[in-house]
């Protein structure tokens, strides 16, 4: 959701959750794909398990579903990125945040982390690298990795499916006209939250991911987006729309007009504080 911004000089594109399930003798249903089992040595016989990443996880809260799957140590998974040897664009840095791609994988006893981070990434590259995502990228003037970005973004602000490609033509639009996006969801993942309720203390917290006071895309994707979303990062809905925001559940406002978007934002308010007050019953 964005709140103010007028238009400034055009610039180009910069570089830049849920419960994870473990079943045993079950396949999760409801995730994006269901990635082959992964077998890590001699095989054997054995009960396997499943861990379902959905779509919109931080990479934190991968790591922290891999440890548990895997009954590790808390920090183990995080602690395994070094002798991964992931396969990530050059854009990211080592980063694997947006490619630990949304699926649900399957597991052996002898599973290692390092081993299924490296399923996910080699996931992720086989459906971010194919034709219509690198192609599209292309056509929109930028990478691959700028895509992915984009989803990320999509993926945690709208509210539904049918939303995803007007979010994606607002952070489009935004970015042409020379504005800052002016995410929540960008503030959200720079103090480790999720939450509706941004202050105008959080919009000047000092940090790359705050697109409140800093221009173009943030320096990395900032959750693991699936399928629909990335669609709508290259394939967003045609529109001049600057503003958003979800009044209510179902009600998702976009617009062009400054003025109705303050309208829209007042409602919001108004709705979230009367909840506020019912709930305090």
């Amino acid at each position: 959701m964005q709140k103010n911004t007028p238009p400034r000089s055009t610039i180009r594109l910069t570089r830049r959750g849920r419960i994870a399930l473990v079943v045993t003798g079950a396949v999760v249903v409801g995730t994006a794909v269901a990635v082959p089992l992964l077998t890590l040595g001699a095989e054997e016989e054995s009960r396997p398990a499943t861990l379902a990443v959905p779509e919109g996880w931080r990479a934190s809260q991968v790591y922290a579903a891999v440890d548990k799957a895997l009954a590790l140590p808390a920090g183990s998974t995080r602690k395994s990125l070094d002798k991964a040897a992931l396969k990530l664009p050059n854009d990211a840095e080592g980063n694997p945040e947006g490619y630990l791609f949304p699926a649900t994988y399957r597991l052996q006893e002898n599973t290692t982390p390092d081993k299924l981070l490296a399923l996910m990434v080699d996931t992720a590259n086989d459906r971010f690298n194919r034709a219509p995502i690198a192609a599209g990228a292309q056509r929109n003037a930028m990478n691959v990795y700028q895509a992915v970005t984009i989803a990320s973004i999509v993926q945690a602000e709208a509210a539904t499916k049918a939303d995803m490609g007007k979010v994606a033509r607002v952070i489009f639009n935004r970015l042409e006209r020379g504005m800052p996006l002016q995410m929540d969801s960008t503030i959200n993942y720079a103090l480790n939250r999720s939450t509706l309720r941004t202050t105008e203390n959080d919009t000047r917290i000092d940090s790359p991911y705050n697109s409140y006071q800093r221009m173009g895309l943030p320096p990395t994707p900032i959750d693991n987006p699936g399928d629909e979303a990335m669609r709508a990062a290259i394939n967003p809905t045609p529109g001049n729309w600057l503003y958003f925001v979800t009044v209510r559940p179902g009600d998702t406002r976009f617009t062009a007009d400054y003025q109705e978007h303050q309208r829209n934002v007042a409602e919001f308010n108004a709705q979230r504080k009367k909840s506020g007050a019912q709930a305090a019953r």
